[in-house]
């Protein structure tokens, strides 16, 4: 590895993502004890082997990533067309399996879209930064976006095409949109969202809404889970319970502990110092994207993320209906970041790589 590389490398992310890594493996220890420490020691696996595409990745030159970005989108696009033609696994053609190995194609492709839409952007950029507020050009991004969108809603994949919006939105926002697309597209949000909750979402989908809104109105069904969950965090108080020692933990109330319920374990048995302090550097990590993001150049701000942010997602495990009636997996979740300018404090000069406080 070069040494430019290493001087140029965001010690402070690699370090907090290693941490927090720690933090999950401890946690997963103790909620598989009584399996056997399956899906922790899968995890290790996947731990090391993420290690060594993440020096991989590093090794290769983003730019290079972005620019064979177009082949992916099509490899990606037969791929999520190709999963529709499987075996449905609890009302959803997402995986493919082959053997004792799963895959599924949507979430590689979050990369994927994420990388090809940079490209496009910053094509319509080169000349002029106020290109990507022409009718015509957001018409294309969208078209691009569209196409795997709609593929993910029929398998159906709801959670993961609200991703792909959301990814999308971010990027528009840094790349200098136009105020009167912010205003209208939330105009649109507005509207839409009770037509898709009265008229389009599945009777399942609505249900888990109204049990994240209000859990104990169905306290013995599916808002069981989610209030387990509060009791496990309140119970582990200040310190925790201790490792291997919580309640809700160790006695089966938590389901699924490994995967939707982690963070209970961890406010259980490491208690709210070490909850909160993973919290605490998930924001950190965020709040230095932001910067390094507004920071950067206007027209290589998309890239800039991309190569910062280092979420490369590999799920693996078992597929499963929770109480809610959702399908879910042995998945991490995203880390949406909240891009927000700060406008008390400081100054931020996008062509420069100096921030003034």
């Amino acid at each position: 590895m070069r040494k430019r590389e290493l001087k140029n490398m965001e010690w402070g992310i690699l370090i907090i993502a290693i941490i927090l890594s720690i933090i999950g493996l401890v946690a997963l220890f103790s909620a598989t004890q009584e399996t056997g420490y399956d899906e922790f020691k899968k995890q290790i696996i996947w731990f090391m082997a993420s290690l060594i595409i993440m020096v991989i990745v590093m090794l290769i030159n983003y730019e290079i990533l972005v620019k064979l970005s177009p082949i992916f989108y099509g490899i990606f696009i037969i791929l999520l067309i190709a999963v529709l033609f499987t075996t449905p696994v609890n009302g959803a053609t997402s995986w493919f399996n082959i053997g004792s190995f799963s895959f599924q194609p949507s979430e590689f492709a979050k990369i994927v879209v994420i990388l090809f839409l940079a490209l496009i952007i910053s094509k319509m950029q080169e000349k002029y930064a106020e290109d990507i507020n022409k009718p015509t050009r957001l018409l294309i991004i969208i078209g691009a976006l569209a196409v795997p969108l709609l593929l993910i809603i029929k398998q159906p994949d709801y959670g993961t095409a609200m991703a792909f919006c959301i990814a999308l939105a971010i990027m528009l926002f840094t790349s200098g949109i136009d105020k009167k697309y912010i205003i209208g597209a939330l105009i649109i949000v507005c509207v839409s969202i009770p037509i898709l909750y009265n008229f389009i979402l599945p009777d399942h989908a609505k249900k888990r809404i109204d049990i994240f809104l209000n859990p104990e109105s169905d306290p013995r069904g599916s808002g069981y889970n989610i209030i387990q969950s509060k009791l496990a965090i309140g119970a582990g108080g200040l310190s925790g319970m201790g490792l291997l020692k919580g309640n809700q933990t160790q006695l089966g109330y938590l389901y699924p502990k490994t995967t939707d319920f982690i963070y209970s374990v961890i406010g259980e048995e490491m208690g709210f110092i070490i909850a909160r302090y993973n919290y605490s550097i998930v924001r950190i990590a965020n709040n230095q994207n932001i910067i390094y993001s507004q920071n950067s150049q206007r027209p290589h701000r998309s890239f800039n993320s991309i190569r910062n942010s280092r979420n490369i997602l590999i799920p693996y495990g078992r597929k499963y209906r929770n109480g809610n009636g959702v399908i879910t997996n042995n998945r991490c979740a995203i880390t949406i970041c909240k891009l927000r300018r700060k406008l008390s404090n400081n100054k931020l000069y996008f062509n420069r790589n100096i921030i003034k406080y």
